[in-house]
């Protein structure tokens, strides 16, 4: 492998600077589980930012002289990134509207129409557009594998906010035409869904783009978020493996896989991508995303004040119900354990007259309420449902207990006095 020079080298964590065709070359046959690759857009523009502290300036060339030009460099790189991954591996490959059409065309000529397994929308808000047109929203990720052995790892999301409770709680089987229906014992009674994972991933991945304050943000032209190698890591490979980025650029593919325990090898043609990268790799930074945590809906239908209560918890947030809030994701004796927590308004009575009805219709064999405040009936309350355990909420245990004990120490107190 002449003209390039290797970086670092630790326990197949891999640094090279030089042409990344040449360096691939020199990589063994089937030696890499997944490869990223983060090619030039085919943009015919010089890219240029710098970073935030406006010390370090980064650039790079994307102009062509022809759409052949551009295949051709593409197709070189695709054959030896497919000689070089395992039987077991994938490929993902990175562009936008400018060259999509291009790079599926040369993909399915590499790995087989066959082999193409998705096209990964990238979506992200930024800032508007002030072009006649509509304003570019999303990127494109297209996926090929290089056998029907590939390897992949399922990953489960939040059902949807316009889910029917009945979808999540009630197995569903079809019958004789075919049409999905809800599953019936042998009495005719639903039969309850086994435990909840949630909605296998989608190929619409709706991750922010890094904005100008995220701490991981270099300055460096094209910069990914972590958080979008992360999910293809996930998905593509295990701990152990090895990752293959041929354009590394700013280093996000190695620092993901590094987070993840995975092996790495990066490839840049620029030596200041390769300098930033080995920065990156010795002080490991990553910008969460709130979109990400907390759900771009989850607090329009679902009470935000009663989940937080709920943290800690495996459950699911229960939208439009009156009747509960939360049911956990494990099932009690085959049936759905739903949970509701007391409003700051409402009596215990009033909440659990909610909840038991609710659970009744969902055929739970046990349900719990939260109560939150002491609000009193008019009269004694006693609950009749055996179904319904009702906890104290932590603020009001603690207030609880605080009242009591102050409570016993004024009868000490009272007491010492008296027979003083």
């Amino acid at each position: 492998m002449s003209g390039f020079h290797k970086r670092r080298s630790s326990k197949m964590q891999e640094i090279y600077h030089g042409d990344c065709l040449e360096i691939m070359k020199g990589l063994k046959d089937n030696s890499v589980d997944m490869i990223y690759l983060d090619p030039p857009f085919f943009t015919n523009k010089k890219h240029s930012l710098s970073s935030k502290d406006r010390k370090s300036h980064y650039s790079f060339n994307d102009i062509w002289d022809s759409h052949k030009s551009y295949a051709e460099f593409i197709l070189a790189r695709l054959i030896e990134g497919k000689r070089i991954l395992k039987d077991t591996g994938s490929i993902f490959i990175h562009c936008d509207k400018c060259a999509n059409h291009i790079l599926r065309f040369v993909g399915e000529e590499v790995f087989g129409e066959e082999n193409f397994l998705s096209e990964i929308i990238w979506f992200y808000k930024r800032w508007s557009n002030s072009s006649n047109n509509l304003t570019p929203n999303h990127q494109n990720i297209l996926f090929f594998s290089k056998t029907k052995e590939y390897t992949f790892n399922k990953i489960y999301t939040e059902y949807s906010e316009t889910t029917n409770i009945d979808q999540i709680l009630q197995k569903r089987s079809r019958d004789i035409h075919g049409k999905a229906i809800y599953a019936r014992d042998v009495d005719g009674s639903i039969i309850s869904s086994d435990e909840k994972k949630g909605v296998p991933l989608n190929d619409v991945w709706e991750i922010p783009f890094l904005n100008p304050k995220a701490k991981e943000r270099t300055g460096y032209p094209t910069q990914k978020p972590i958080l979008l190698l992360d999910r293809i890591i996930e998905i593509s490979t295990n701990e152990g493996d090895i990752v293959l980025d041929p354009f590394c650029g700013s280093g996000t593919t190695l620092v993901a896989a590094k987070l993840k325990d995975r092996k790495f090898v990066g490839i840049d043609i620029s030596k200041d991508a390769v300098d930033l990268t080995e920065s990156r790799l010795e002080t490991l930074v990553k910008t969460e995303s709130a979109l990400l945590n907390k759900g771009r809906l989850s607090y329009i239908n679902a009470d935000e004040k009663s989940l937080a209560i709920l943290s800690g918890l495996d459950i699911l947030p229960v939208h439009r119900n009156a009747g509960i809030d939360a049911i956990l994701k494990r099932n009690y004796l085959s049936k759905p354990v739903p949970i509701r927590v007391q409003r700051e308004y409402e009596t215990l009575s009033e909440a659990v007259g909610k909840l038991s009805i609710a659970a009744k219709r969902k055929s739970a064999e046990i349900a719990f309420l939260v109560a939150i405040n002491t609000v009193q009936d008019l009269f004694d309350f006693k609950i009749d449902d055996c179904i319904i355990k009702v906890i104290n909420s932590p603020a009001l245990e603690i207030n609880a207990t605080i009242e009591q004990s102050l409570v016993n120490k004024l009868l000490n107190t009272d007491i010492l006095t008296r027979t003083g």
